[in-house]
């Protein structure tokens, strides 16, 4: 059977990856954030995956205002990066998990969610970032599979926190019964704090972010408690991503252990930290 061995809250800001495509790191700028990820890296270098299931969200690269689920799954065998107006990322194409994704669609469907299912998916910085974040050197290939599971945080109604808190359990129970003996880590992406445009554009709030970070371990479900206008109030109108991180903590059982946090402010105008997490298993 399969089984989930990590799960890892990041955010996905598109600069965090052209800094690393530009050879930046080591600027001073960059150099604070990076150094934060090197641990959670070097762990994770050392408990890879087979799977990793990446919950992001699309922005408006592949999935246009025309049509917009609130939740979708990547169901191909393969992904290609997309071109968000100045050429394609130079990362490998991401290559799909097609048969955990088929069941996780039929698990998911029956377990009460309806899922939009994707069939050809260009992905963009919001899963790409954290595949970099995650392995920064992936050379031709990335070192796993991925199944790409979409959330709807642009247009409103955006699903409810607590929503894709039982969305991420309901994930964690289908990955469970995969026949399969796979080891599945689960990205939780976007956030933390910032608002792109308005009149509180550039907001951070870092007493919010921070209680976000330490809550998302062990009280879940006082952040699944919070309404979308807290969310917005709180974290800005692009912090309420957050709610893909609730995804993530949803699927984790019950029993995890913290490998590392960081946080920095700012990645270009936004809040960006990782918060690692073990899982330790079903008791």
């Amino acid at each position: 059977m399969a089984e989930i061995i990590w799960g890892l809250a990041t955010s996905h800001v598109p600069s965090i990856g052209a800094a690393m495509d530009h050879h930046k790191t080591t600027d001073p700028y960059w150099k604070p954030l990076f150094d934060g990820y090197e641990p959670a890296r070097a762990w994770m270098a050392a408990h890879r995956p087979d799977v990793a299931v990446i919950v992001y969200n699309d922005h408006a690269n592949a999935v246009d205002l025309d049509l917009v689920p609130t939740f979708g799954i990547g169901a191909a065998g393969s992904y290609d990066v997309a071109d968000e107006g100045w050429g394609p990322r130079p990362v490998p194409p991401v290559v799909g998990a097609p048969e955990l994704s088929a069941h996780l669609v039929g698990e998911l469907v029956d377990d009460g969610f309806d899922i939009a299912t994707f069939h050809r998916l260009d992905v963009d910085h919001g899963l790409t970032v954290p595949l970099s974040v995650y392995c920064p050197d992936p050379g031709e290939a990335w070192p796993c599979a991925v199944v790409p599971v979409l959330v709807n945080v642009i247009q409103y109604p955006q699903p409810t926190a607590a929503r894709c808190h039982a969305l991420g359990k309901a994930i964690g129970r289908a990955i469970r019964s995969f026949p399969q003996d796979l080891k599945v880590a689960v990205f939780g992406t976007g956030g933390m704090s910032h608002q792109l445009a308005g009149a509180r554009a550039g907001l951070i709030n870092s007493e919010f972010d921070r209680m976000f970070l330490q809550a998302i371990e062990s009280e879940p479900e006082k952040l699944a408690a919070l309404t979308r206008e807290e969310y917005i109030r709180e974290a800005g109108t692009e912090g309420i991503e957050l709610i893909m991180w609730l995804v993530m903590r949803g699927a984790l059982s019950d029993r995890i252990t913290r490998v590392h946090d960081t946080y920095h402010v700012p990645a270009s105008n936004t809040a960006a930290a990782l918060a690692l997490f073990e899982d330790l298993g079903e008791a």
